[in-house]
Parts: C-alpha cells; sequence; structure tokens
C-alpha cells in the first residue's frame, strides 16, 4: 500500500509539473508574440484615436474589429448591443468559457494633446456642436483586445473551451433616451451561448506607471447614479421675497443637506460615499424670483445596501426641506451603473498571473475607487475580475499626469504590451485550472 500511494503521489506531481511547464511555454509564446505586435497595435490605438466615435455610433471602429476578427477566423457577431461586435474562438480542446471585454466608445471632449494622430473630429451631442475625443484610453482597450485575439487564433489547437471577446460600445453611457453600453449586451444575451464561466477587463490609466498591474478584491469601483431634483415654489418679485417661495434658496439648503448625508449619516468605515450637484438650473433674471429650479448630480457608493439607502435618504432630505419652507421637491434617481465588485476568490486565483505578465514587483493591491465602469454588469452574470493598467511614462509624477475626462488626457504606449501579455497568461492559467 506504501508503495502504491508514493506512486501515485510520483505521478501526481509529475503531472503536475508537466502542466506547468506546458502552461509556461504557452505563456512565452504569446510573450514572443506580442513584442512582435506591439507596432501592430500602437497603429491600431492611434488609427482609433485619429478616428474616434461616440457611444452607440461607433460604426468604424467596430467595422476595422470585426474585419479583423474575420481574418483570424474567429466566429463574429455584430450589432450586439447598438454597435457592439462578438468574437467567438473555439479551442482545439474541451474546457470552460472565458471572456475577455474592451469598450470601444470615445468622450464629447476637445482634445489638447499635440500628436500626429490627435482627434480633430467634430460632431453633435445633446443639441451642440463637440469635439469627440478618446479621453479615456478604450483606443487602447480596443488595440489591445484585437491583438489578443490574433496571438490566441494563432494557438486555437492550444486553446481548451472558448474564448469570448467583447467590444462593447457606450461605456461612457449611450446617449439620452437610448439603451446601450454592457448592461443592453448583457440584455441581449452575450453571457449566453455559449456560457460565459468567467471575465476579465482592464483599464489602462493615465496616473499608473506603465508596466505595472493595480487590483483590489471584493468591491473595487463605485456604482454611479445620476439624480435630479425638481424644487417648485411660488414666484414673486426679487425685492418682496416674503410673497413667494424662493426655490433657489430652498434648493441651496437641500445642496447642503445632501453633504449632511455623507458626512453624518452615512458609515464611512464600511466604504465611501460621494454625492455631487454637478448642476443648477432656476431663474431668467436677476430681480424675478422664479417658480421652479433644478439640480443634477451622482451619487457613488461602494456598498449595494449603502447605495439603495442612501437613494432613500436623499428623496427625504429633498422632500422635508422643500416641505419646511412652503415647496415640494420631486426626485429622480436613474442607476447607470453598479458597484464593480471582483470575485475574491477569483481574484486569489488569478493573481500569480498579473505578476508572470508583469513581474511579481508590479503588481500591487490598491484602495477604492470612486470612478465608476458598467462592467459591473457582467459581475451579475459570471466570477468577474477587473483590474488597473499602467499608462504613464516611466518616472513622471503621477499628481502631474493629465486625469481621465481631460482634453489633455494622454497615455504612453509602451504599456498596452503588458496588457497583452495579462490577457493571455489569464487565459492560460484559467483553462488549466481544475
Amino acid at each position: 500500500m506504501t508503495k502504491r500511494l508514493l506512486f501515485l503521489s510520483v505521478l501526481f506531481v509529475g503531472s503536475t509539473l508537466f502542466a506547468q511547464t506546458e502552461i509556461t511555454k504557452l505563456k512565452e509564446r504569446a510573450a514572443k508574440s506580442a513584442d512582435k505586435l506591439e507596432e501592430k497595435c500602437i497603429e491600431w490605438r492611434r488609427d482609433f484615436h485619429k478616428n474616434p466615435e461616440l457611444g452607440n455610433r461607433e460604426i468604424r471602429t467596430a467595422g476595422i474589429i470585426a474585419a479583423h476578427l474575420k481574418k483570424l477566423g474567429i466566429e463574429t457577431e455584430e450589432g450586439i448591443g447598438k454597435t457592439g461586435v462578438v468574437g467567438i474562438l473555439k479551442g482545439g480542446k474541451p474546457g470552460p468559457c472565458i471572456a475577455l471585454r474592451a469598450d470601444i466608445d470615445a468622450l464629447p471632449i476637445i482634445e489638447r494633446v499635440n500628436l500626429p494622430f490627435s482627434s480633430s473630429v467634430k460632431t453633435t451631442y445633446g443639441g451642440q456642436e463637440v469635439g469627440v475625443m478618446h479621453a479615456c484610453g478604450h483606443d487602447t482597450h480596443t488595440a489591445i483586445l484585437m491583438s489578443v485575439a490574433e496571438i490566441l487564433a494563432s494557438m486555437r489547437n492550444e486553446i481548451k473551451g472558448t474564448i469570448k471577446f467583447i467590444f462593447q460600445p457606450a461605456e461612457e453611457g449611450p446617449p439620452e433616451d437610448e439603451e446601450g453600453g454592457a448592461a443592453l449586451m448583457v440584455k441581449e444575451g452575450v453571457m449566453e451561448n455559449p456560457k460565459v464561466n468567467v471575465i476579465f477587463g482592464l483599464h489602462i490609466e493615465s496616473n499608473i506607471e506603465t508596466g505595472k498591474i493595480e487590483y483590489k478584491p471584493g468591491s473595487f469601483m463605485a456604482s454611479s447614479d445620476w439624480f435630479t431634483i425638481k424644487v417648485k415654489g411660488k414666484g414673486s418679485h426679487g425685492s418682496q421675497p416674503w410673497l413667494g417661495v424662493d426655490p433657489i434658496q430652498i434648493s441651496a439648503q437641500i445642496i447642503a443637506g445632501l453633504q449632511s448625508i455623507v458626512s453624518r449619516q452615512s458609515q464611512l468605515t464600511k466604504a465611501p460615499v460621494v454625492i455631487t450637484v454637478g448642476k443648477i438650473n432656476g431663474g431668467v433674471r436677476n430681480n424675478i424670483i422664479p417658480e421652479e429650479c433644478e439640480m443634477r448630480g451622482t451619487i457613488r457608493t461602494l456598498d449595494n445596501a449603502m447605495q439603495q439607502e442612501v437613494h432613500k435618504k436623499i428623496k427625504l432630505t429633498a422632500e422635508k426641506i422643500a416641505e419646511a419652507s412652503g415647496a415640494t421637491a420631486e426626485v429622480t434617481i436613474d442607476t447607470k451603473t453598479l458597484v464593480t465588485y471582483n470575485t475574491p476568490e477569483l481574484v486569489t486565483k488569478m493573481l500569480p498571473s498579473l505578476q508572470s505578465a508583469a513581474g511579481i514587483n508590479n503588481v500591487k493591491e490598491r484602495e477604492w475607487v470612486t470612478g465608476a465602469e458598467d462592467f459591473s454588469y457582467y459581475g451579475t452574470k459570471a466570477p468577474s475580475f477587473f483590474f488597473y493598467l499602467g499608462g504613464m511614462k516611466k518616472g513622471k509624477d503621477p499628481k502631474t499626469a493629465a486625469p481621465h475626462h481631460t482634453p489633455d488626457f494622454e497615455i504612453d504606449e509602451s504599456g498596452m504590451k503588458t496588457g497583452i501579455k495579462v490577457f493571455c497568461d489569464l487565459v492560460f492559467d484559467y483553462m488549466n485550472m481544475k
């Protein structure tokens, strides 16, 4: 019996070492391919950067992606979630369905960075002429995933299972009165047929040094809710406020009251809460007290229970402050994204993949992020892992890096190769897990 157990142990160790050797070989092949593809990846990125398109309008971008996937012999579906493209690569061996996601839309911003491939595109958004710019790095995400598709397609015989490449439109949100983004893609079945077992996503960051990766298990990025508060009072002459009910003055009280929800009513040791009023509109003339004033803003939470509690408190605060002054307040809240939640067990399993791609000293856990990502919707259908990829020039002070969603936003393209490698390593490691 002892000899038999010893034999089985040796056999198990031997097979494990053989499997690890095979995975290492796959990673090395992918890394060499990434080196060769880097220039092509950068060319794709620059083309998308020069020709950006807003959410649900990414027709040119989607066409280029679809043509590339078809050329690789990848089963390609177009028009998912308006302008989304999905590629399905069936491996030569049985295994799980692994999804990789990239967002493809740009923002209504006039670019101020002087590059040979800067955007000069103009379009109409919200009834006014605007510039269009990839001011959040989605052009890099698209180019990275196109490169990963090319590498994995060349290795399809060694792939265990199915790889689903999701190129998603409208991550920044669709135009008003339209559906879009991850929520619509999920609604239209992108996580089914075949059913996705796990999904990975990345976001390049302008204030993280190239070659580095940052992640967080559990709640990572905040939910995003947009609210509107309409305060209805009674108009009067500006010299006789006692004859009216001033909705502007009441709105000022409500704004202050909203901040007390954050500072005095939310358990901030559990998770952060942010409430911001970004727009206020009321009145037409200096000496006229209007009948109505409207506020619009955003709510960021990192706990689902706290999110619902904050919604209730905003409604109660606005209504009661208005009522105390003889006015009324109408509150509407529209959920844009959920909390981006990284499945803790998955993060633990896949952390070595990040370390093998970037180097163990270049991967670190970080704090919460109050920015939002609609990648969160995919996490309602399968275990998910979303992480940050460095896109800042080495040696630069992160405090001086232009933030995302600004005209001066800029990415060091040398960080894109790490993104290609990490996606490939995640696939190889996950498909070989028992």
